[in-house]
């Protein structure tokens, strides 16, 4: 945003309304979770670091991290993956981030905020985003230890460790954070318990028949839940630390307890202060986020809004962006309040509410449609003219949402009748296209963003949804709005006479799976071949190393072979991954984490031989740092010599298989997991994907391998195998779906080479399973048709497909250490076998790192 200053006045006590400082102020911001977080990088996008220096009072000791996301914390154990500060956002002039600070005092007169710690800082412009706190009930004994809370890093870290002595673990609440919790529980291999006063689960999302299948989808997962009940006392249990009283001789026995009964606005500083509140808490605001007092903003959670709290991350998103744009003189946008329909996946089921779900609004009707033997509920509330969709709820199958959500948010007359828009000959029910929207509808409701404005950065130039992503925010937070987007962008680029097509590059106009068809069925061997055929010009580095993945996902020949080495990028080139100095990873093949004692004697040696930095990795395996590019073939030979295979850490194909103990010495274990990691790794070894494809098999619920975070996770139960697939973790984790329970060993075999097969033949460039799950027409269903039904008649073909790639296996660096044509291209120099002199190392607890500049610059000059 540009700014006129020359209409701008100096910054007096005295401001007018609407001006911006000439002079740097003090803006001071109490609280750094996600609403913070937003508020400064709506600031930094509008230029306001030019005009304030804000210093972040963080009570926490982490920075902003995604609390929707914090389940995930339960399977990766990783905070930074949650961080939601981008690298070097903080590294801005005009940025102070202090964490673990807490403030004890808002002295308004004075304009001074007041530490714990004593510290006294003054501002002119002091932000609230003190978010809210967990609501405990008054339950005598909710004190007691083992009694937590489910809100903070912290919180979660005191479960986790709790859980590794404990048998069953209960929630108290049975809402969206309670259910959130319980899966939390549930993946930590407790037996689970929910407890809710209410008569039914998610009583403020979803209705009694609603809230019924609810309950039934989640005890059928193993959840136990209590409605209708309200704890009078924990005391000690008899065989358990916990026992909760609810009347009448009615107990529960349990070891954890977790509140989750709740939020409660943060609002005591504000109280202490003297701020206007609501009768019951939160901070009164106007439509521009200021508080009673005009130099003093509140956003999200602790914010009270015409009466209202609102709950989600979405309006505090909105409120942050307002703050924003006021202290930038930009009247606009103000907050007017927020839709709170809600699409989740609750262990597993869908769940979803849109507007008046509870059909509240006078003259409302309601239309329903309810399958208790497939689990689905589907309700619509349409006003008395039976023209408008007032809000609905769905329960077992949310694929409607976005149609129903448009509908509503936007006031479109419905497109037939009511019950047509859920009855299951459904899919013929009318759907909204992007064009029948107007430019107000809200695209993206975390962000704000309409489609007014897509179009309008369509006008700027943004062609591909990573453009819109990157100019508007628009599925940048939990991605549930990227269909709609994408839909939005091919419409607009479309009247603009812009040819919207899904070719890889200017080469080949094909999509990637086109070009696999190209290459399968014509039984194309090389790139020249498909060039000639169906191509032109020589290519580029989008298509060859293209060309080169689906080249091997096919006929797996050799990826150094003449007619392919020229096509594989760096990694792929020289078998290894390059790091940050240019030197390169040794990451040899562990199936299921495995390993003999020789063959842990020979790493260290190698390790040790070449002074590499020796790292064991959350896959299982062990990968050495630092080999330069000519001492890769003699490395290799050693491992080769010793029996390694190469890991294919470099490559888009199968990566790992992590296992735990399972059966074999685990007293929980039902099945052998290591047994079966070491199968499944060895046969699905070299199998080139369009993304790399990490697994994992448990030998029980408690689920200590992880599966269900990865492309592929195996868990035993004591009926068979349970199958899930397409989760990842990375910068968009997804939980892996269930895709087949109680599988014997041959049925598991069978459908994960079906299901690998399908992916790898439909997926588009760089596209892990997940996002193609996401993006797959039908979805999981659809899935369960082709890989378990054969409802297309392929499944005989792929699994013979996938027996060719397994049966022409070979080591790539056992065939190239065995070649010494192949091993010439090892070389730092084309014309010369020196070695690289410009690699500068430090020692750091005990082995040594790559310098980073700063280092290496000192290292040159003493060396100098």
């Amino acid at each position: 945003m540009g700014f006129a200053f020359s209409l701008f006045n100096s910054w007096q006590a005295e401001t007018v309304k609407g001006d911006i400082p000439m002079t740097k102020q003090k803006v001071l911001l109490v609280g750094h979770g996600m609403v913070g977080q937003r508020f400064l990088e709506a600031l930094a996008d509008r230029g306001g670091l030019d005009h304030y220096d804000v210093t972040i009072l963080c009570a926490e000791s982490r920075p902003a991290y995604d609390r929707v996301g914090l389940t995930r914390y339960f399977t990766e154990r990783d905070a930074d993956a949650l961080s939601l500060v981008p690298d070097g956002f903080m590294a801005q002039p005009g940025l102070t981030l202090k964490l673990s600070t807490r403030v004890r005092e808002i002295d308004r007169d004075a304009r001074v905020v007041i530490t714990e710690a004593g510290e006294r800082l003054d501002y002119d412009k002091l932000v609230l985003a003190t978010g809210s706190y967990p609501f405990v009930p008054p339950i005598d004994g909710n004190d007691r230890p083992n009694c937590f809370v489910y809100r903070t890093l912290d919180d979660l870290d005191e479960i986790i460790a709790a859980a590794d002595q404990a048998r069953i673990g209960t929630v108290v609440g049975g809402g969206l954070l309670g259910l959130e919790a319980a899966k939390a529980l549930h993946d930590l291999g407790l037996e689970t318990h929910v407890v809710e006063f209410a008569p039914r689960l998610m009583a403020v999302q979803v209705d009694d028949l609603g809230g019924g299948l609810l309950k039934d989808k989640i005890e059928t997962l193993g959840v136990t839940v209590h409605t209708s009940t309200g704890t009078r006392a924990i005391v000690d249990g008899e065989q358990h630390r916990h026992r909760m009283d609810f009347g009448e001789d009615h107990h529960l026995e349990t070891d954890i307890i977790v509140f989750s009964a709740g939020i409660r606005p943060e609002d005591s500083l504000a109280r202490a202060s003297g701020l206007e509140l609501g009768e019951r808490g939160g901070v009164v605001i106007d439509d521009y986020c200021l508080t009673s007092d005009p130099d003093i903003f509140a956003i999200g959670e602790v914010a009270l809004w015409q009466g209202r709290i609102f709950g989600l991350v979405a309006p505090g998103y909105q409120m942050a962006e307002t703050a924003a744009a006021r202290l930038c003189a930009d009247s606009e946008p103000s907050f007017q309040g927020a839709d709170m329909s809600t699409k989740l996946k609750l262990m597993g089921v869908d769940v979803a509410s849109v507007g008046d779900a509870h059909g509240q609004t006078p003259g409302a009707r309601s239309a329903v449609f309810f399958d208790q033997s497939t689990g689905v509920y589907k309700k619509v509330v349409v006003s008395e003219c039976g023209k408008k969709l007032l809000g609905a709820v769905l329960v077992g199958d949310a694929n409607d949402y976005g149609n129903l959500l448009q509908l509503c948010l936007n006031q479109i007359d419905l497109p037939g009748e009511a019950a047509a828009l859920i009855a299951p000959a459904a899919g013929d029910a009318p759907m909204l296209g992007a064009d029948a929207l107007p430019d107000s509808a809200q695209i993206c409701s975390c962000n704000n963003v309409s489609k007014g404005a897509l179009c309008a950065a369509i006008d700027d130039g943004a062609t591909t949804v990573g453009d819109l992503k990157a100019c508007t925010k628009a599925s940048a937070t939990c991605g549930g709005c990227a269909a709609l987007v994408k839909q939005v962008l091919d419409s607009e680029l479309a009247k603009r006479g812009v040819e919207v097509n899904n070719h890889v590059c200017e080469h080949f106009p094909y999509s990637r799976q086109e070009i696999y068809h190209l290459v399968r069925v014509g039984e194309i061997k090389t790139f020249d071949e498909l060039l000639e055929k169906h191509g032109s010009g020589d290519g580029c580095d989008i298509c060859k190393p293209l060309v080169a993945s689906v080249l091997a996902s096919c006929w797996n020949d050799y990826v150094l072979s003449k007619p392919h080495a020229g096509l594989q990028d760096t990694n792929d080139y020289f078998l290894g991954n390059m790091q940050r100095d240019g030197t390169y990873s040794i990451v040899p093949r562990v199936p299921g984490g495995e390993i003999t004692p020789d063959k842990l004697i020979v790493l260290g040696e190698v390790a040790k031989k070449y002074d590499l930095y020796t790292k064991i990795t959350g896959g299982q395996r062990v990968d050495l740092f630092g080999a330069r590019v000519e001492q890769l073939p003699e490395i290799w030979k050693i491992l080769v010599d010793a029996g390694f295979e190469t890991g294919h850490a470099y490559g888009k194909s199968l990566r790992t298989v992590k296992s735990c103990v399972g059966s074999t010495w685990c007293r929980y274990g039902v099945k052998d997991s290591v047994g079966t990691a070491i199968q499944v790794e060895e046969r699905y070894k070299g199998l080139r994907s369009p993304h790399k494809i990490k697994m994992a098999v448990s030998g029980c619920t408690r689920e200590c391998a992880e599966a269900q975070s990865k492309d592929v996770g195996v868990i035993a139960t004591d009926k068979g195998w349970n199958l899930y697939v397409c989760g990842n973790g990375g910068m968009r984790p997804r939980h892996a779906d269930l895709l087949a329970s109680d599988l014997s060993d041959e049925q598991l075999i069978r459908t994960i080479d079906r299901f690998l097969m399908f992916y790898i033949r439909t997926a588009d460039r760089l596209q892990r399973t997940s996002v193609w799950l996401e993006n797959l027409e039908g979805g999981l269903d659809y899935l369960k048709q082709v890989v378990l039904e054969d409802s297309l008649g392929i499944g005989d073909e792929l699994e013979a497909q996938m027996l060719q790639v397994i049966d022409t296996y070979q080591c790539e660096w056992k065939t190239t250490v065995e070649d010494p044509e192949a091993v010439k291209r090892f070389k730092h120099f084309v014309n010369d076998d020196v070695a690289d002199d410009n690699l500068h190392y430090v020692r750091e607890r005990g082995q040594r790192r790559p310098a980073y500049e700063h280092e290496r610059i000192d290292l040159v000059q003493q060396e100098g």
